[in-house]
């Protein structure tokens, strides 16, 4: 069962069965991920901002996608909270802030510890 507390939250093992020894593949799906998800929390919080539930809900559910290839198990549950919030028949702003920033929070570390994964494996192409 994979480590699911927020002091780890990243766990490559996936990545590196599928990527079977190859780093190009580990830059390339990394660096992917680091070109689309910050964007995507991004639309995630100034939907929260303009109180556009749907809107980010549905950018929640993009970011959720791309979560478990990465092991970040802990991220993708707040990820699935925050978007089962935004669809509630009468969101709460101030729950959906406060869980928005939880993830938020934990995203800056997931995204900081790919950034270095990646330049370590760049280093071996």
């Amino acid at each position: 069962m994979p480590d699911t507390s927020p002091d780890k939250d990243i766990d490559l093992s996936t990545l590196y069965d599928i990527a079977d020894g190859s780093n190009e593949f580990i830059v390339e799906s990394i660096t992917m991920f680091l070109d689309q998800v910050p964007g995507l929390l991004q639309d995630i919080g100034n939907a929260i901002a303009g109180n556009e539930w749907p809107t980010a809900a549905a950018a929640a559910h993009k970011v959720k996608a791309n979560l478990s290839f990465f092991g970040m198990f802990y991220s993708q549950t707040l990820v699935q909270e925050l978007e089962i919030l935004c669809k509630s028949a009468s969101p709460d702003p101030a729950e959906i802030t406060a869980k928005f920033n939880q993830l938020n929070d934990m995203m800056a570390d997931n995204l900081a510890a790919l950034e270095l994964v990646k330049t370590e494996k760049e280093a071996n192409l």
